[in-house]
């Protein structure tokens, strides 16, 4: 077995994805004097919500994951983030690379519903680490496992979560809804001759009761 251990460094906004992608700075290192071929790694992000505290505001908003607050204490579990995948260039020693991790801004996922639910402070993730290495051998090329208990932890700033999703969906959110709901959101569109889908929106819920923006 390849004694290998990896560290979360950071991370950053990546700008000219096609997708909202951040970038995890992460440090591999290995033990021994066998050179890394590369390694085919695989990693499974969760957010670990109970790791801090929620001001009233986003305990409100993170209700329809949670619960009542009473029952944080049931509810507040690890849950996952995403899947992501990357090949690891050769390198003895230690190396340092980047790990683009793909993100969703889809309301109907509990991550980024949670995600979108914070003001500000960190979101405390767990990062799990397995795959295959390759390893350059005197009687040839070898395959070894990432040890299964390889792991790190990370705490992403809110700051930067908002940073992102401003660069892509600049004061924009997504919601996903079935094809009835949205042919009968087209026909108020055109019965009331509204410009913009938000238009729809916002006259219906001004006929609920509720202007856009919560202020009544």
């Amino acid at each position: 077995m390849i004694d290998l251990s990896f560290l979360v460094t950071g991370a950053r906004v990546e700008p000219h994805a096609a997708v909202p992608t951040l970038m995890f700075g992460l440090a591999i290192a290995a033990r021994g004097a066998e050179p890394i071929e590369s390694i085919a790694l695989r990693c499974q992000i969760r957010i670990e919500p109970q790791r801090r505290a929620y001001g009233p505001a986003e305990a409100d908003r993170l209700g329809e994951l949670f619960g009542d607050p009473p029952r944080w204490g049931d509810t507040l579990k690890s849950f996952l983030w995403t899947h992501v995948a990357t090949m690891v260039p050769g390198f003895t020693g230690e190396t340092r690379i980047e790990l683009p991790v793909p993100c969703s801004y889809d309301l109907e996922v509990a991550a980024s519903k949670y995600l979108h639910g914070l003001d500000d402070g960190d979101i405390p993730t767990l990062f799990l680490f397995s795959g295959s290495v390759f390893v350059r051998a005197p009687t040839g090329l070898r395959v070894a496992q990432v040890p299964w208990d390889r792991e790190s932890t990370y705490r992403l700033p809110v700051r930067l979560w908002r940073e992102l999703m401003d660069a892509y969906f600049p004061g924009q959110g997504w919601l996903r809804l079935r094809r009835e709901t949205l042919d009968g959101l087209g026909r108020v569109k055109a019965r009331r001759a509204l410009a913009t889908w938000d238009d729809v929106i916002a006259a219906l819920l001004r006929d609920a009761g509720e202007p856009p923006g919560g202020s009544s």
